[in-house]
């Protein structure tokens, strides 16, 4: 089975993010799901992308990356589902979200961004 990650996440990286995601989801605005995720990087809205490594199929989530890729945005991984549903605030797994206004977290995403196209490259 084709895996999509191509760039492991360190500790310090996930904790960060995990940070970021809890303050956009306060002060800003994300969307949940694959579906509205995708929506989001085609509409050229989202700003960043957290997409679940546990997810089975993995078919379900391999467009991703390539159309984060395609867009220029920012895309990263969470250890499961559920730990991203928790950090997107609902009570529900999720297999990937998208910030599409980060709030008052301006300068975090700017350098998480920085970080995350740098492991990709």
């Amino acid at each position: 089975m084709a895996e999509i990650a191509r760039f492991e996440v360190s500790e310090k990286l996930l904790e960060q993010q995990n940070s970021f995601l809890q303050k956009a989801r306060k002060n800003g605005k994300i969307r949940v799901g694959v579906n509205e995720t995708t929506k989001a990087v085609e509409r050229g809205i989202a700003k960043l992308v957290v997409i679940a490594m546990d997810v089975e199929p993995k078919e379900i989530v391999m467009h991703l990356p390539l159309i984060c890729r395609e867009k220029h945005v920012a895309f990263s991984f969470a250890k499961t589902k559920k730990e991203l549903g928790e950090k997107a605030g609902i009570e529900i797994s999720t297999a990937a979200v998208a910030v599409v206004d980060e709030g008052e977290a301006k300068k975090e995403l700017q350098e998480l961004q920085k970080k995350l196209l740098e492991l990709e490259k």
